[in-house]
């Protein structure tokens, strides 16, 4: 009886090793929280104007966009790329792209606007 409490603590030593070798959700919150939350293209935010936002620069072509104005028509975006200037407006319920990242006005509230993030293979 002693043999199986030995190899049951061993299985579940082995486990939580392996699950803390793997990284299995100790590693990505950290680095999302070094670069904020929306830094893998994946998020949902509520934004105003003026804001910047900062993404990872090697997948989208930019390090950070900004929220240029918030009004109940549209939501106007701007980034930088390669010494491009990229610009977009959208309207509330819709969608917008900027190089590899897809941007969801989900809705407008005010000042502010209800955003979700999406990267995008192309």
């Amino acid at each position: 009886m002693t043999t199986g409490m030995s190899r049951r603590a061993a299985n579940t030593a082995v486990t939580l090793t392996l699950a803390g070798a793997l990284g299995l959700g100790a590693l990505a919150p950290a680095v999302n929280a070094a670069n904020g939350p929306c830094y893998d293209g994946r998020c949902k935010t509520t934004v105003s104007a003026s804001q910047t936002i900062k993404v990872n620069s090697k997948k989208f072509g930019f390090g950070k966009f900004k929220v240029v104005s918030v009004s109940s028509r549209s939501v106007k975006f701007s980034a930088n790329s390669g010494g491009v200037r990229l610009t977009a407006s959208v309207s509330p319920g819709g969608t917008v792209k900027l190089n590899n990242l897809k941007i969801w006005v989900k809705s407008v509230s005010g000042k502010k606007a209800r955003i979700q993030l999406f990267p995008t293979k192309y």
